[in-house]
């Protein structure tokens, strides 16, 4: 016990220094990138909120939402998506074989929903207000869906908040605390399904106010499903990938059970999403049907539409039910990173690439660098967040003291 608490007693130099030292203890190129884009963030976050939006970005009053929207909120949303379908699958539906997925999967999604808030700090004219929460205390606009999509997104960050906290709590040793945060996981894995379905299915639903604005193609009365079924295709996607990036950088954290019951669980996870494409893909057909847009798919956009829809839902779709089949873990990799591509180009074509697609090209918003370098530096403290807790905490393993108890 008393090596344990001298490790969690170390300073915050060794912190920093653990976290830009490869396998090696010798500074690697890589972390002296991190540290160019940790440096360089932090000189413009500085900029942002001392001269303020105008100083950093290409917004404007026509072009109010641009690349922290696009894809700080509505990618990071998506791809956080693999706390709520990991914990359903075990929790609701008593698929075990999962479990040691959990963790991982719910760690994954609180560091996305707190780096979508923070980018939302980053984005809002008045951080301030949303600090405050003056949207749900001086002004309510309870008839809004961007209040739905916050007050669904603010609870959902709470809750995974809640699910995360027996991981500090084994590790600080606080055993009362911990067996409490226990026995609210069922609970908070209701609620977490409940919100995710609202929020996720919301922020598609925002561009039906815009129907002018987002091209035909893109643009649906089924925006709401869409954005959902994609969601849970992202979410498993991204277990898979985190899984993969885990095992290269962090397999001396692994615990035996992790580690034997990771290849079924790969397998299992592509199986899902290789449905979920094919059924994303068929209600995206029918999105197009619907709104009779076929002679639009002979234009420029299009033939950008069927990039998407072909080669990253389709593809994906049959990749996954190959690999699965096949058993073969390479090609279930290689396909979930085609599907994480596949969604974050579903979002930016929805919020930039086809948004004001009329708009001559010169009047079109394009995200300045340092927009496009204040998204790299929130991604580069999400990595090492986790990389943080992953080596420190039982993330992937079982803490001494509670074997059996998960």
């Amino acid at each position: 016990m008393s090596e344990q608490k001298n490790k969690q007693a170390r300073g915050v130099t060794d912190v920093v220094l653990g976290l830009m030292r490869d396998d090696n203890a010798k500074f690697s190129p890589l972390a002296a990138f991190t540290g160019i884009i940790l440096l360089v963030g932090t000189v413009l976050t500085v900029l942002r909120f001392t001269q303020g939006l105008g100083a950093v970005t290409n917004l404007t009053n026509t072009h109010p939402w641009g690349m922290w929207i696009g894809f700080d909120l509505m990618c990071g949303v998506a791809l956080a998506a693999g706390g709520y379908t990991t914990s359903a699958a075990c929790y609701l539906f008593g698929m075990k074989k999962y479990h040691s997925a959990v963790r991982p999967a719910i760690l994954t999604a609180f560091l996305g929903y707190a780096m979508v808030v923070v980018s939302l700090l980053y984005d809002v004219g008045r951080p301030d207000r949303l600090v405050l929460a003056y949207p749900f205390i001086v002004q309510q606009g309870t008839t809004s869906l961007l209040f739905e999509v916050g007050l669904c997104v603010l609870l959902y960050l709470t809750v995974l908040f809640l699910e995360f906290t027996p991981i500090p709590l084994e590790w600080l040793g606080l055993r009362k605390a911990r067996n409490i945060a226990v026995k609210l996981t069922l609970t908070l894995t209701i609620f977490g399904v409940v919100l995710s379905t609202l929020h996720q299915s919301s922020l598609g639903a925002l561009f039906l106010i815009a129907p002018s604005k987002l091209h035909p193609l893109w643009y649906s009365p089924y925006l709401g499903v869409f954005f959902f079924v994609s969601s849970i295709a992202a979410g498993l996607s991204m277990v898979i990938f985190e899984s993969m990036l885990s095992h290269k950088k962090l397999r001396h954290r692994m615990g035996k059970a992790y580690l034997e019951e990771h290849p079924p669980l790969i397998l299992g996870y592509a199986k899902a999403a290789s449905l979920v494409l094919f059924g994303y893909f068929m209600v995206k057909v029918v999105g197009v049907s619907a709104g009779d847009n076929w002679y639009l798919l002979l234009t420029p956009y299009g033939i950008w539409f069927l990039v998407e829809l072909l080669g990253f839902v389709a593809l994906p779709c049959f990749l996954f039910a190959v690999g699965s089949r096949n058993k073969d873990p390479g090609l279930i990799k290689f396909t979930a990173v085609l599907t994480i591509i596949g969604i974050v180009l579903n979002r930016l074509n929805i919020s930039m690439i086809a948004f004001n697609w009329h708009l001559p090209l010169d009047e079109r918003y394009i995200p300045s660098w340092m927009e496009i370098t204040l998204s790299v530096y929130m991604v580069t403290c999400l990595i090492l967040a986790f990389r943080f807790i992953a080596t420190r905490m039982p993330v992937f393993d079982e803490h001494p003291d509670f074997k059996g108890q998960h």
